[in-house]
């Protein structure tokens, strides 16, 4: 079977493992029910990397009921009884489920001249509403795994009842599920919630839901972060403005927000007129470009804002610094001509390449996003975004995917995916055209034969949130900052109490020269001292003793164990200073 799988085409093997992992969830959903007959079947659709079932039961699952659901579910998948599907109306469905609200409520949702299937796997016993698409056996299931369980609403609405989830995998093979797992505990390794703690980075309070706290040494790595883009914009010619932080909802009305994203917004009222808090920077850059007029010469002009964003959004999907309420983006609206679109996003694109190769990220893929249900401006408008980008695109020679669907509200765009050290995508960047806003705001410039026309937008990201990229980066690291952006680039270790003079003056040198550096003067020993500077992934440890003190040296010793040759504090300035100016 594994064989059989590596030669089928990609589309054909996702079809495999949507079908493997759907068959999974039946026959998970079949053992719990013979070990709770009062548990209530919902749904349990195939997912990335696996399958979930959610279930409705008095108490939560335990890691041992988790065990034995596992046990059971052998049994089934021994029996290598085949999959049955069959077909029925609606209104027969809801007879057979009257019982059961859940699935009552999916059938209420579907039209009543519709037929719905329901599919079975052992002796009749166990039969479940489904969509279809199974393996032809149990047997089929070759390497599966039940992983956790955790609450989830009914449908994802926090209005809804409380449901208990069992999470599940399953492969083509038990190699294939043993290299999936590998990766499952990397990951767990690399989780950038436990590292921002243990490396004292940022830190979340219920006091605030979704809405990082950075300590010093997160503030020094996000600070690292924002102050490379603004050395970038400088060589690509970008200006930075600065913008409020509520306007009156007139804004967001004229803008479309109001309509296509209020329910992600805040509002307030002040002074007895509402406001909304942003969560786009884009109208603020409507208005300093309105604030003057313009001539063709001033274009394309390229305004960089900073501001901090505010997101609405559910508890239920919000992670750690990747998804969270409150966030800054390295954001930038470029005001252009047409003729100055394929230009301006191949200027974007190569100064994207520039800072992800700085920061380890070596390869990526371009996504066409398009037009969404839930848009604003006319079909003619995004027809013409749309046609700019494909041809920009195809043009390039770059290769690259196209989603139906997936563009912004107000024009399509290109996202880019980066895969990190093991392996796993994230959307970081992104570059979207806009027709929309300049209609909207009725924005204007005086082209070269006098007349008045419209500029274009183009709203743009390297890192997108630069938390969510903080927290990529971390994972993608391991927490291990390279020397020019880590907090604490090197520790000063003396050997003994009658070296620590020495070493802070060490250490008042290298901070002469800029360089963040630390002296643990601590009554700890030398090895402890450096395993401590080790797990906090400082890049170096600097050690004196009464050999090195003699020499005027320091001992260099690298994070990950290497021992360089002995330097004099000069020659660890220029090492430290080449390195952190070149973004090693």
């Amino acid at each position: 079977m594994a064989v059989k799988f590596k030669n089928l085409l990609p589309a054909e093997q996702q079809d495999y493992r949507d079908r493997l992992r759907h068959s999974a969830a039946h026959v998970l959903a079949e053992a719990v029910t013979k070990l709770f007959p009062e548990a209530q079947l919902t749904i349990g659709p195939p997912i990335e990397d696996g399958f979930y079932y959610d279930f409705a039961v008095t108490e939560p699952f335990t890691p041992d009921d988790l065990k034995s659901i596992e046990l059971e579910m052998r049994n089934s998948v021994k029996a290598n009884t085949e999959f049955i599907e069959r077909e029925t109306s609606r209104d027969e469905a809801l007879k057979l489920v009257k019982n059961n609200a859940y699935k009552v409520e999916i059938l209420e949702g579907i039209p009543a001249d519709q037929r719905v299937t329901f599919c079975s796997h052992s002796d009749g016993s166990f039969e479940d509403l489904c969509r279809g698409g199974h393996m032809e056996r149990t047997g089929d299931i070759r390497a599966y795994k039940l992983l956790s369980t955790a609450g989830a609403y009914w449908r994802g609405n926090e209005n809804n009842a409380m449901l208990q989830r069992i999470y599940g995998t399953a492969w083509e093979s038990p190699d294939a599920q043993k290299e999936y797992l590998k990766r499952v505990e990397e990951a767990e390794k690399r989780d950038h919630r436990k590292l921002g703690r243990a490396l004292g980075l940022f830190f979340f309070d219920p006091i605030a839901p979704a809405s990082p706290f950075f300590l010093p040494k997160g503030a020094q790595v996000m600070n690292s972060l924002i102050e490379y883009v603004k050395e970038l914009y400088v060589k690509y010619g970008y200006q930075e403005v600065m913008t409020p932080q509520i306007f009156n909802t007139d804004l967001w009305k004229r803008s479309g927000h109001l309509d296509a994203y209020a329910e992600n917004m805040y509002f307030v009222d002040v002074d007895e007129r509402e406001f909304g808090v942003k969560p786009m920077n884009c109208p603020a850059a409507a208005m300093i470009y309105l604030a003057d007029s313009h001539s063709y010469r001033e274009l394309p002009m390229r305004l960089a804002d900073f501001g901090r964003l505010h997101r609405n959004e559910r508890s239920g999907v919000t992670h750690g610094l990747t998804r969270v309420r409150s966030f800054v983006q390295d954001d930038a609206h470029i005001f252009c001509t047409l003729d100055q679109i394929g230009s301006e996003i191949t200027s974007f694109l190569a100064m994207l390449d520039e800072a992800y190769s700085a920061l380890g990220f070596d390869s990526y893929r371009l996504e066409l996003s398009l037009r969404p249900e839930k848009r604003v401006g006319s079909d003619e408008m995004w027809d013409t975004a749309e046609t700019a980008l494909t041809e920009l695109l195809d043009a390039s020679g770059v290769a690259y995917t196209s989603e139906a669907g997936e563009g912004a509200f107000y024009g399509p765009k290109i996202d880019i995916f980066v895969p990190d050290a093991i392996g796993r995508d994230w959307q970081l960047g992104t570059v979207q055209l806009d027709f929309s806003l300049p209609e909207r705001f009725d924005m204007e410039y005086a082209a070269e034969d006098g007349s008045r026309q419209r500029p274009v937008v183009i709203h743009r990201a390297m890192y997108g949130s630069l938390e969510r990229f903080m927290g990529v980066l971390i994972e993608h690291l391991s927490g291990a900052f390279p020397l020019w952006m880590a907090p604490v680039q090197a520790v000063v270790v003396p050997i003994a109490d009658r070296h620590i003079d020495f070493c802070h003056e060490v250490g008042r040198k290298l901070k002469s020269a800029g360089i963040r550096v630390q002296v643990d003067d601590s009554n700890d020993r030398m090895n402890s001292k450096i395993r401590r500077a080790q797990l906090q992934k400082v890049p170096y440890m600097l050690v004196a003793g009464d050999q090195e003190i003699e020499a005027k040296t320091v001992a260099v010793r690298t994070r990950t164990g290497e021992n360089l040759d002995p330097m004099t504090v000069d020659e660890v300035v220029t090492k430290f200073l080449e390195q952190i100016a070149a973004r090693a």
